[in-house]
């Protein structure tokens, strides 16, 4: 007979869960409207590998400048109100894309600065919204609900690139983004319905200066094995991978000789992807451990980025670029519970900005070397072989590492009590 501590509770939506989980995914629906516009946007503009590869580059900097910094900020403030304040701030600068194209003075190096602010406001975003979850269910619940999260969330991105794929017959393409910008002022009045603290229940007033907080984040998460070597291994693999995605446009254009449509249909594959695997998520942990889970779907997503670059179908290439894409948020599911799990409430803030500063600091450089080293080679899939090859390689070697038997370092799980439905 089972006993109290070995039974799992049936997994629960609460009122406020509901309500962050509805406000979220329509937030996301819009975002998935810049998304493909905005890579797109830059393509026309100036037809580069290059500044595409600098667009990238742009969105994912604020991460190395700023990251540690904002990540210990977010654990002194209420958490809930910077994130609604930091959704209007969003909603003003990606409206200013709409705005200066209607006056025909938009450039790409606006387009840069945006992108650059942009990830500066979501940095502090995300470091409040990883700290929420945690708050609204259980520990046993949290890859299951970071699962259904994602999917919800890309299920949006799967409608998003092919409703901006039928608006582009009625409107300009910079003008969809405007529907973002609306898109943030849901997702604020959504988060101000909230009830519940994104915060701890009793949190002290921080008496030490904010450089000692992001040194005690970093010596916990450095002195982790588990949290080290996820955020090392991301580093080399994000180095290495960022340019499958800073580059679709690019691949999709000169291998597959694919339209705009088909570009914006290809985005929805891709999100199609992740929520298949988004929604296996939750099984797929509760039969096997996380390195058999996470490793796996990495290790399987660097071989077919490797079949990829041999294909010149459109129809292949889009059915693997949606498995290829749900296979690396299974991995990002996993490693964000996994986090969440081990990582106490109050250093929840600094703890994935630091992860984040660590795994997506070389995405700038890694974005603008893939962008050289195609028009280096003037061959997107020989870039895009190679790129495949060594992700299965470098998470190979890291399963020999603490990643191998992460489980082992989960603490006891604490059941926590809320209204649901």
């Amino acid at each position: 007979m089972a006993t109290p501590q070995t039974v799992k509770p049936k997994f629960t939506l609460s009122y406020d869960f509901w309500k962050y989980w509805t406000g979220q995914t329509l937030s996301n629906l819009g975002s998935s409207f810049t998304q493909f516009a905005l890579p797109l946007l830059v393509y026309k503009l100036t037809g580069s590998a290059i500044n595409l590869g600098i667009t990238s580059a742009a969105t994912f900097l604020p991460y190395l400048l700023f990251g540690l910094v904002l990540g210990a900020w977010t654990d002194r403030v209420d958490r809930k109100r910077m994130m609604i304040v930091v959704d209007l701030a969003r909603a003003l600068i990606i409206a200013s894309i709409p705005l200066l194209a209607f006056f025909g003075t938009l450039s790409v190096w606006w387009i840069y600065a945006v992108s650059f602010i942009h990830t500066t406001l979501t940095i502090c975003f995300e470091a409040g919204q990883f700290a929420a979850i945690p708050n609204l269910v259980n520990q046993d619940d949290l890859v299951t609900a970071n699962g259904r999260i994602q999917a919800s969330y890309s299920t949006a991105g799967i409608l998003g690139p092919l409703l901006a794929g039928v608006l582009l017959l009625v409107m300009p393409l910079s003008y969809l983004m405007s529907f973002d910008a609306l898109s943030f002022l849901i997702s604020a009045g959504s988060l101000a319905l909230i009830a519940m603290s994104f915060n701890t229940a009793q949190t002290e007033k921080k008496t030490t200066k904010i450089g000692a907080d992001v040194l005690e984040g970093l010596r916990y998460v450095l002195g982790h094995p588990v949290l080290r070597n996820i955020s090392l291994m991301m580093a080399l693999v994000n180095f290495i991978s960022s340019t499958t995605y800073a580059q679709l446009v690019l691949f999709a254009r000169h291998q597959l000789q694919a339209s705009d449509t088909q570009i914006s249909l290809l985005f929805s594959a891709g999100s199609l992807g992740v929520v298949i695997l988004a929604l296996l998520a939750g099984p797929l942990r509760k039969r096997w451990s996380f390195s058999r889970v996470a490793l796996g779907a990495l290790m399987t997503e660097g071989l077919l980025t490797l079949i990829m670059s041999l294909v010149h179908w459109y129809w292949l290439a889009l059915i693997i670029w949606t498995i290829t894409s749900g296979l690396g948020i299974l991995f990002n599911i996993n490693t964000s519970s996994l986090r969440q799990a081990i990582v106490p409430n109050q250093m929840l803030g600094r703890v994935i900005s630091i992860a984040s500063v660590i795994a997506w600091s070389a995405i700038p450089l890694g974005s603008l070397a893939g962008g050289f080293a195609i028009t280096w080679t003037q061959n997107v899939g020989l870039v895009y072989g190679v790129i495949g090859a060594l992700v299965f390689l470098i998470t190979l070697g890291f399963s020999f590492t603490a990643l191998g038997h992460a489980d082992r370092y989960l603490p006891t799980a604490v059941p926590i009590t809320q209204d649901t439905i």
